[in-house]
């Protein structure tokens, strides 16, 4: 059993801090832990616009706390997300996420992410595994 709390991996290595500045996430189960999925808490910051394309993972993310807005750059779409409300990229969409307040989800990825993954130029995260 593993038991630990967001707050046990603030300003560990569990805890990233997105290059581009518009994120960060702490990262409380990782591939290392081999059970098949990621879980993140992660805070985007109001006012940022981040663009994203999971071409080698897929994401649940559950909205906790803020409001934003998720746009299908495939098809156009717009979607409020606010508390209470999840959206599934199911599809490896390309999307954008725009916080109209900070805006904290909890996410998981399958595949799991190892901890040390950034959006690249095309907002993908890299197929990293643990060796």
């Amino acid at each position: 059993m593993i038991v630990r709390s967001f707050k046990d991996i603030e300003n560990t290595d569990r805890h990233v801090k997105a290059a581009s500045g518009t994120w960060e996430s702490k990262r409380i189960v990782l591939a290392k832990e081999k059970v098949g999925f990621s879980l993140h808490e992660t805070i985007m910051y109001a006012g940022t616009e981040t663009s994203m394309w999971y071409a080698n993972h897929i994401e649940a993310v559950l909205c906790v706390e803020g409001e934003a807005q998720v746009t299908n750059d495939e098809t156009g779409e717009v979607h409020d997300i606010t508390p209470g409300t999840m959206y599934l990229l199911d599809g490896h969409e390309h999307h954008t996420v725009r916080p109209k307040s900070d805006f904290r989800v909890i996410c998981v990825f399958n595949p799991p992410v190892t901890g040390r993954e950034d959006h690249d130029e095309n907002g993908v995260y890299p197929l990293l595994t643990e060796d």
